[in-house]
């Protein structure tokens, strides 16, 4: 525990290398699923084809519990990738960690709270974006008014109170499993400096533990991708539907 993140500075900004691997790895294994998935097309879809489908069924049952049809078919695709790219990224860090030095270069991308907020803030400013484009400015500037015009300024709170939530609470329960991960690897392994028979009971005695972590980790990397996706078109139904 307490690596440091691999950082570089360039003109005056600082970049964590970490997050940027880590983000270019989870893009490019979901880009790979993409194209695997949608590769040789058949009316019967077997393989990954049956495994695309299911998840365009599952994000349309998302967006039609917070919005009709009409208005969210556009949000289909935001869905899926938000869906497939979170999911992905929350499991990354869970097989293994790798440390170079001090520095932790292999992790998941989304227990790093820089990454999750970037994600939150993206999605409150396309709802934003959204919501101008779909109603209207005008008509959409006076939904911060409603129902009464003091409402204005718990309006402007609940904006960024979203976002906080939406990332944070994402980062928290990827970073927290990562965090107890570590802890029980550290468990299995710390009884080797004492003995090679400390260290074998340290490592049974871990094992277990670690093995139903990692399982209950996937089931919460999970839930997390999907709370985030159901958010995210929560929020868009607010902004863009004529009867929030």
């Amino acid at each position: 525990m307490g690596h440091e993140a691999p950082v570089v500075e360039f003109l005056g900004l600082t970049f964590n290398l970490s997050n940027v691997l880590m983000i270019t790895v989870a893009s490019i294994i979901v880009f790979l699923i993409a194209i695997a998935a949608t590769r040789n097309l058949a009316m019967k879809p077997t393989g990954m084809q049956n495994f695309i489908e299911w998840v365009v069924d599952f994000v349309k049952n998302i967006i039609g519990s917070t919005m009709d049809w009409q208005t969210g078919r556009r949000f289909l695709t935001l869905g899926m990738t938000l869906l497939m790219y979170i999911f992905v990224s929350n499991m990354l860090g869970l097989p293994f960690a790798i440390v170079v030095g001090h520095d932790l270069w292999w992790k998941s991308p989304t227990a790093d709270p820089a990454i999750t907020l970037t994600l939150a803030v993206l999605v409150v400013a396309l709802s934003h974006y959204y919501g101008i484009k779909m109603k209207g400015a005008s008509e959409y500037g006076k939904d911060f008014f409603k129902p009464m015009p003091f409402m204005f300024p718990l309006k402007i709170i609940e904006e960024f109170a979203n976002t906080l939530t939406l990332g944070l609470r994402l980062y928290g329960n990827i970073f927290a499993g990562e965090i107890l991960l570590g802890l029980l690897v550290s468990l299995g392994t710390s009884g080797y400096a004492d003995g090679f028979g400390s260290g074998i009971i340290g490592t049974i005695s871990a094992a277990i533990p670690m093995l139903a972590w990692q399982g209950f980790s996937i089931f919460v990397g999970a839930i997390q991708a999907f709370i985030f996706t159901m958010l995210t078109m929560v929020y868009m139904a607010h902004k863009v539907s004529h009867d929030h």
